[in-house]
């Protein structure tokens, strides 16, 4: 693939269908063959209602991304400033919420091409560090986070349906 004709594009309101269908879709690639079918409909159905992602769009300290192969959204990301950000607020810094690439096109630098746009956002905000929670579990972004310079800090609990899950709590310098 040609990396120079993805192009990353802020998601507004007008595209909640849009976000909502690959956000579902990614989770569930990502996540369905290691959690059981009721834990995974209780998530997809309570986080990506179109009313949530409607009120996390209009959070002014969040941001959304789509990675766009011509018309078609193959990943998308999702940055959390401030008082938006999902943990303890880590003083000057940026969350990396959510960052997705739908699985036919892992593996071609789409994910390199959305956490280098949140790195670059962090930088330019002049953050001390990005951070970013992942489950234990998925080896694989674990793997990713830590080519990048991402190094684990904390852990917390995220709540999958019945299943207390961990996440690693991992975070890159910036601005040094």
């Amino acid at each position: 693939m040609d990396h120079s004709t993805i192009r990353l594009i802020p998601i507004t309101a007008a595209d909640v269908s849009e976000l909502q269908t690959l956000g579902k879709t990614t989770f569930l690639e990502t996540f369905a063959s290691s959690n059981t079918e009721d834990n995974m409909k209780h998530y997809l159905d309570t986080s990506f209602t179109q009313e949530r992602l409607v009120a996390e769009m209009n959070n002014p300290g969040s941001e959304f991304y789509f990675a766009k192969l011509g018309d078609q959204a193959v990943g998308y990301l999702k940055i959390n400033f401030a008082g938006a950000q999902t943990e303890v607020q880590y003083e000057n810094s940026l969350e990396l919420e959510r960052i997705y690439v739908l699985e036919a096109f892992q593996g071609q630098k789409v994910g390199q091409l959305l956490l280098n746009e949140a790195i670059k956002i962090a930088r330019t905000n002049k953050m001390d560090y990005l951070w970013l929670g992942v489950w234990e579990h998925n080896l694989k972004a674990i793997i990713f986070y830590e080519k990048n310079g991402f190094a684990q800090f904390a852990t917390h609990a995220f709540q999958l349906g019945d299943d207390v899950q961990t996440d690693i709590l991992m975070k890159i310098v910036l601005n040094d």
